[in-house]
């Protein structure tokens, strides 16, 4: 596994748990890592090897707040702090952000795509199903381009 910690936002959270897929973030990565704002947005108990970790400049944070909510700002402020880190983010403002940063990022969609090229899932398709079935909203066009490259086009 690569030595990388992620910092899951919560709609990621959301999402991996209606569909059971929670536990491949725990197949893909060394460490995973919430806030202590984004398990209170999550209001569940969460797996044991998730990690809660603090964000240490509150003040950054609350800078981010004025346009993001309180979870996103959060989990952009920690992966600011960490060294090494990927953060997990599906909000478009968020990632603007977090790209303005230079910040490494991926989505929900790309770490299943993550996990279908490690062989950790056979195929993507039923994942993005699933996630539609849950409301989690996934443009067609792009559901297309992750089945072509997945080669799951039918």
């Amino acid at each position: 596994m690569p030595e990388i910690a992620v910092i899951t936002d919560t709609s990621c959270l959301i999402a991996l748990t209606k569909t059971d897929a929670i536990g491949l973030l725990r197949q893909l990565y060394h460490e995973v890592v919430v806030t202590e704002d984004i398990l209170e947005e999550f209001g569940e108990p969460l797996p044991e090897w998730i990690k809660v970790k603090s964000v240490t400049n509150k003040n950054y944070q609350q800078l981010l707040e004025a346009t993001l909510d309180r979870g996103e700002s959060s989990a952009i402020a920690l992966s600011i702090e960490l060294e090494n880190a990927l953060l997990i983010i599906d909000d478009l403002k968020g990632r603007r952000e977090a790209k303005r940063l230079g910040l490494k990022m991926t989505g929900t969609l790309g770490m299943l795509f993550s996990a279908k090229q490690k062989g950790l899932i056979p195929a993507l398709k039923p994942y993005l199903d699933r996630l539609q079935a849950v409301d989690f909203r996934i443009s067609p066009i792009i559901v297309q381009e992750l089945l072509v490259l997945s080669n799951e086009n039918s």
